[in-house]
């Protein structure tokens, strides 16, 4: 246990020197965006004099070099800055705003996996099937299709022309309120709140999204969930459980899935994390008010603070996500070790 806790450390120190990378970077490319917060919030009408008044409040009359050391010092004390388009702290606003953006890619990576995982383990044990060919097409539908097309798609189809679904304005319609915050999940705090009316409410809302991230993650979940099961059907140790007479669940559950469920499940920390990438057109297409669309308005408006404390929390959770995954491969299998 003390070794597996000293491996966890070193593997929380080994992520220092990206999420340092990540601060450079991020400071470096919103400085190089194109367009001046001092002119944006100025106004357009403003005179050379009074945008030079806001250029230097904001601090963008100094040099790159001090303005790195100012954020990187109020970084450390856990001031990730101002948000100049809102007005309040960014570190209120992402924290405000990220349960809205977990709740939507944990229910499209659930949604993923529910059918991706079955999905390729019946086009493995079936090669060249019908069930096989609808998986490729699953999975190079998944693959080209863009996620704001996939969301307008599926707001035509099944809001403008069904009416099946709600109207694709936030996280619950105009009609209901909100749970009382304890989460900040809607559909777990409305279940905790006992308040089933609003959890439909909230729960109609999400489908679409939902079903639009879920598509763009099915692709790499059930295509290496069908790798991983062909090989793992071919390999010598299944074929002696075949010839010793074991049952076929028990040969596909015990020896072909478990050790297929290796790979598989460290495409899901990856697919987790291009989904929290994903939501930023996700978000913007179903007026979802997460930190996607916190992001892009932000970046409209040349607002380097939110922009930055985004890029950051995003590398974050990357790498929360990869040692949760490393720690969780090594209680599957024991002989996977966390360096690798």
């Amino acid at each position: 246990m003390r070794t597996k806790t000293i491996q966890i450390g070193q593997r929380l120190l080994q992520a220092l020197p990206s999420v340092l990378g990540i601060v450079i970077i991020s400071f470096v490319l919103t400085r190089a965006l194109p367009g001046d917060p001092a002119v944006y919030f100025a106004g357009m009408m403003a005179d050379e004099q009074s945008i030079a008044e806001v250029r230097k409040a904001l601090g963008l009359d100094r040099s790159w070099i001090e303005q790195f050391f100012i954020y990187t010092g109020n970084l450390l004390s856990g001031n990730l800055g101002m948000s100049l388009s809102t007005g309040r702290p960014v570190l209120v606003e992402l924290l405000t705003r990220l349960p809205a953006s977990l709740e939507l890619t944990f229910a499209g990576l659930g949604l993923a996996i529910l059918v991706a995982v079955p999905l390729g383990v019946l086009a493995a044990t079936r090669p060249g099937s019908w069930i096989d060919h609808l998986c490729r097409l699953l999975v190079t539908a998944g693959v080209s299709l863009p996620t704001f097309f996939t969301g307008l798609f599926l707001m035509y189809l099944f809001y403008y022309l069904l009416g099946w679904a709600p109207s694709p304005l936030g996280r619950i319609d105009f009609l209901s309120i909100p749970p009382p915050h304890v989460s900040g999940l809607f559909l777990v705090d409305s279940l905790l709140d006992g308040d089933l009316e609003t959890f439909w409410a909230s729960l109609k809302q999400l489908i679409l999204p939902a079903a639009t991230l879920g598509l763009f993650a099915l692709a790499p979940i059930a295509r290496m969930t069908r790798a991983a099961m062909l090989n793992a059907l071919s390999s010598d140790y299944v074929r002696t459980a075949r010839a010793n007479g074991l049952a076929r669940s028990t040969v596909l559950g015990t020896y072909a899935f478990r050790n297929a469920a290796l790979p598989v499940l460290t495409t899901l920390g990856m697919v987790f994390s291009f989904l929290l990438g994903a939501n930023v057109l996700v978000e913007k297409v179903f007026s979802w008010p997460g930190i996607g669309s916190f992001a892009i308005e932000a970046l409209v408006a040349s607002d380097y603070a939110a922009v930055q404390g985004f890029v950051l929390a995003m590398a974050l959770l990357f790498v929360v996500v990869n040692l949760t995954i490393d720690v969780l491969l090594t209680v599957i299998d024991p002989r996977v070790a966390l360096e690798a």
